[in-house]
């Protein structure tokens, strides 16, 4: 895969967590620009790159800010990252990195933070009683950690208003997920504690993002990119 004009990118997921063991999988995020001149033609530039092997997922500036502004855990990471995990890091990233509390919101963060853990709670439980083949227990066990990653990283960005990419106590989560493979409905009591969390905290982040700030940051892209074609 071949994506030119990348402002942003770099190692994300297991390894960036702390949780990566022998085995696991590098993953790889970033965010790129279009060609300006590219967007005032007929067809519609492509606005994700995905590729495995390496497993990589690049995302067009524009999809990126609105994934962002909507609370995506996934997208938003990238903005938070160590700076030794960064890969690639152009100015127009810095300049992202700096804005990246505009695209915040207390409800979006909370919504989108439980909703994603909450999901991972169903596919423990489609997982059945415990009495699965190894490799889908393997699975499951993923699946917990995920869920107790996503309460505590989405309270701590819902609270403070700072996002810690790697996790405290890695070993804790890997013992979560080895207790939730074999019984999923233990997993339960930790989703309900920090609903309730979210429920009773007064947060630090406004009630809407700074879009205003986003639109500008993306303006500034447009504006280099259509200035480099010229």
């Amino acid at each position: 895969m071949t994506v030119t004009n990348i402002l942003l990118s770099g190692v994300v997921g297991s390894t960036a967590y702390g949780l990566a063991r022998e085995g696991s999988d590098v993953d790889r995020l970033g965010l790129f620009a279009t060609p300006t001149d590219d967007l005032h033609g007929l067809r519609t530039p492509k606005e994700s790159h995905v590729s495995t092997a390496p497993d990589r997922t690049l995302h067009e500036a524009a999809k990126w800010c609105r994934l962002a502004l909507g609370g995506n855990p996934t997208v938003m990471e990238l903005a938070w990252l160590p700076d030794e995990l960064y890969e690639v890091r152009t100015p127009l990233g810095d300049e992202l990195i700096a804005i990246r509390a505009s695209f915040l919101s207390a409800r979006r963060v909370r919504d989108a933070y439980l909703g994603y853990a909450t999901q991972q709670f169903r596919k423990l439980q489609s997982r059945g009683d415990g009495s699965f083949s190894s490799d889908t227990r393997k699975r499951t066990a993923k699946h917990a950690r995920h869920l107790k990653r996503l309460c505590a990283q989405g309270y701590e960005l819902y609270a403070t208003g700072r996002l810690s990419i790697r996790v405290e106590d890695p070993e804790s989560y890997h013992r979560f997920g080895e207790q939730a493979a074999a019984d999923p409905v233990t997993a339960l009591p930790l989703l309900r504690r920090f609903e309730e969390d979210f429920q009773e905290t007064r947060s630090v982040l406004p009630e809407q993002p700074d879009e205003a700030a986003a639109d500008a940051w993306l303006r500034r892209v447009r504006a280099h990119f259509y200035a480099a074609a010229g």
